[in-house]
């Protein structure tokens, strides 16, 4: 039901040709058996669990799909405060998608 709700959101929104190489999944709930088969047949598009790339301090725990959304939005933060630039900067929505699908890019 979720992943409906989600396929049609990305659908209303009219960037559903962004995830034209597939779904990630991230969070625990994305390590339940038979999700990735599940959103394959939702979104009709490849899928898989992704962790982030992590190689700091407890990388061994925090590589975990289930810690992904949170490392991932702390590690976001320090590349834009590294880059010296501000969440809000490019204030276009265009331009937090592609902030995203770069991170997304990177990352998994």
């Amino acid at each position: 039901e979720l992943f409906t709700l989600v396929r049609n959101i990305i659908r209303e929104s009219g960037y559903e040709d962004m995830v034209s190489s597939g779904i990630v999944l991230t969070g625990g709930t994305a390590m339940m058996p038979g999700m990735v088969e599940l959103a394959e047949q939702v979104f009709l598009k490849p899928a898989r669990i992704g962790a982030p790339e992590y190689r700091g301090h407890l990388h061994e725990v925090l590589r975990s799909p289930r810690y992904s959304t949170g490392l991932g939005l702390l590690m976001e933060g320090q590349a834009q405060m590294v880059r010296g630039r501000r969440a809000t900067q490019g204030g276009s929505l265009q331009g937090v998608v592609t902030r995203m699908k770069e991170w997304f890019t990177g990352n998994f």
